[in-house]
Parts: C-alpha cells; structure tokens; sequence
C-alpha cells in the first residue's frame, strides 16, 4: 500500500505468463468461490452479466442495526450505477481483482524483486503484473473509463462518468515479507462516489495461502465469497478490537496518531497494526474488527474498502466527523455503532491538525473528471 504522488506512466497490459489458477480447499458446505483462470469464464475475456443473486444467501444476522447506522451519516457510496447495470458492473469488477490476485498468487512463494519508493516504501514486480492484468480486463470491457492505478497513474478518458481506482497489491510490505495481510483492490466510482467495489484477500500464510473475496455495489449489500456480511452489534470500546495505520511519513499526522494508539489501547481489547488498508475496512465489514482508522491515505487505498463497509451496514466518515469522499485524506470506518464514541477523541485531534495547518484539503481529483461531491 504505497503512498506516493501519482505518475503519468502508462503500464501496457501484458504479463510474462499465464497467471495460473487460485484453488482454495473446499470443505463440506462451504460456499465455492470461482476459480478465476484466464481460459475460464471469468478469466481475462470481455465478460457479460453476473447471474450470481441466487448464489448469495442472507445471513441470519440483525438488519435493524445496519437501517438505524445508516441514518446518523451521510453516506459516500453512489446513487446508482449509472448507466451501466449493477451486475455488469460488478462481475467486471471482480473478474478485474481475481485476475491481479492470480499473479500475485502465482508470486507469493517465489523471491521478491524489491525496489523502493521511497526509504521504507516498496515495490515489487509483483504489482506491476498485478495492474497490468487488472488494466486488461477494465479496458477490455470498458475502454472509454477512467482509471486510476497506483503505479501506472491516470489512464484513460477524464470526460468519462467513470473512475476505476486500483490498488494492485495493498499491502506491499506484507507480500514481500510473506505476511498474510495483503489484498487485491479495485473500486470503481460513478461520478466521484463509489459505485462498486471488490477486494481478493489473501490469507494463511507460506505453505497454505487462500483467498477471501469481498465485493459490493451501491444499494446492493456486501458479500464476502457470495454470503452475505454485516459488522459486529458491539457499542462499547472497552469490548472492542480496533484497527489504524500509519504512513511512511513520520508526520505531525503520525506522531498524534500515535498518540491515539496509545490512547484506545488503554481504553479497548487492543490496536491492531496490520498494514493494509482494504484488508482493515474488510475485516470491520465483516464483524472481526469494531473500527479503523488512519490518515494520509490515497483514493487506491480505500474506494473499495469504503462501500464494502457501507454497505454491510458500518459507518465511513472523516476523521474529523465530516462527510467522507475517496478523494480525502483520512478516513474512519466502524460498525456504526461505536462511531459516536470513537470520535469524541479521534474528531478533536484532528482538529487540532487543522488548526497547525496540516493540509486536509482534498488530496486529488483528476482534472475534467466531473463528480457530484
């Protein structure tokens, strides 16, 4: 999960091999997810409508909840999809993360080429193959959108409706050091709001790496391998496991977030630091997590996470209480229950870093590229 300005470097859509297919076990049922290989119907073909409703159950969990959360804040997941339908929309969506997350698979038990960013920021080979592959298959159903990637930069038609924002591998470090908190993600906003979303999970760990797939579209309910997921009923911190994050620079930003680690690991069951913000968002979605938060992020990192939490019933604000959009520079996910309560310390000190003039204007919109923020 890189963190640097973005480039104008345009990665052509290629990779060096077939990425070869993600199999996970399959237990007694237990609910299948696709195997994505680029001779399969969902591999690296322009592909048709998604038929996948009836595969995806409700979950028995309470919805009143999800209703009430909504209402406290304003929402930052799109209208609609705009022209293009839901279904058709996602199913490119996660076709798109399935195919980067079969090139980093097909890498993860191989040596790294590391290069760096930055002092401590990385890069690896495996993120570019990673984009590439994803590249393909948005511009292969969709050549007129927009698209934003961390390492390739603007691509595309800035007149377009259309965003695609790509994270090819959140969570480099992880990868490179084969810790199991990486992810592929890729969001897709209508008119600046998120629209649909998709994130490939990788889990385990050397000698038994799976993958999760969380997916939502606007109004449409989050999944996570086609079941549907809601966060945790917990209303109190000191019941709560929390998330955060920290940028690569050491900041006025990061010295109070270290601040507030200290302060919510005092006062809950623990702050975790995992190192990858899609997977964080996900995991609050979920219900394992209560909360996550963090500054200095970039639309890559969370326009998928976002509408996944959103719309598994959280709630998604900045970290000064205020309406959230992709385009921000920090964000706070929770079940929504527990939001009110986290903001009664995250909201006052990130004021006061407004107030040092830290800059929390708006960190990038690509220009011509029309929203309804």
């Amino acid at each position: 999960m890189g963190r640097s300005l973005v480039s104008s470097t345009n990665i052509p859509p290629t990779f060096s091999q077939t990425p070869r297919s993600i199999s996970p076990p399959v237990h007694p049922n237990q609910y299948q997810p696709y195997k994505f290989t680029a001779n399969s119907p969902l591999g690296h073909q322009k592909v048709g409508f998604l038929s996948t409703n009836s595969t995806r159950k409700l979950c028995t969990g309470a919805l009143l909840s999800e209703v009430s959360n909504q209402r406290q804040y304003p929402k930052v997941g799109a209208k609609s999809t705009g022209p293009i339908p839901p279904s058709q929309l996602i199913e490119v969506v996660e076709t798109a993360a399935k195919a980067g997350a079969e090139v980093v698979m097909d890498a993860v038990n191989k040596p790294r080429n590391i290069t760096y960013k930055g002092l401590t920021d990385l890069v690896t080979d495996t993120d570019k193959m990673s984009e590439a592959a994803i590249l393909e298959v948005v511009k292969r159903n969709f050549g007129d959108h927009l698209i934003l990637g961390e390492e390739g930069g603007i691509i595309g038609d800035t007149s377009s409706d259309y965003l695609w924002c790509i994270d090819p591998l959140d969570g480099t470090t992880n990868f490179a050091h084969c810790y199991p908190s990486f992810a592929v993600s890729v969001g897709v906003l209508f008119r600046g709001n998120p629209a649909a979303a998709s994130v490939v999970e990788f889990v385990g760990g050397p000698m038994c790496w799976n993958t999760r797939t969380f997916s939502a579209t606007a109004g449409g309910g989050a999944f996570c391998n086609g079941q549907k997921i809601h966060p945790s009923q917990t209303d109190k911190v000191e019941q709560s496991l929390l998330v955060t994050g920290f940028g690569y620079e050491h900041d006025d930003a990061w010295i109070t977030n270290i601040e507030l680690f200290k302060e919510f690991t005092d006062s809950s069951r623990g702050v975790r630091r995992l190192g990858a913000a899609a997977v964080d968002m996900c995991h609050v979605a979920l219900g394992v997590a209560e909360a996550y938060w963090e500054y200095c992020l970039k639309p890559w990192d969370m326009a998928a996470g976002v509408l996944i939490v959103e719309e598994a019933g959280g709630a998604v604000t900045r970290m000064d209480g205020g309406k959230f959009c992709v385009f921000d520079r920090s964000v706070l996910v929770s079940n929504g229950a527990l939001h009110a309560k986290l903001l009664e310390r995250i909201a006052p000190a990130t004021e006061k870093l407004k107030n040092k003039g830290i800059d929390f204007s708006l960190w990038y919109k690509p220009e011509n590229y029309l929203t309804d923020l």
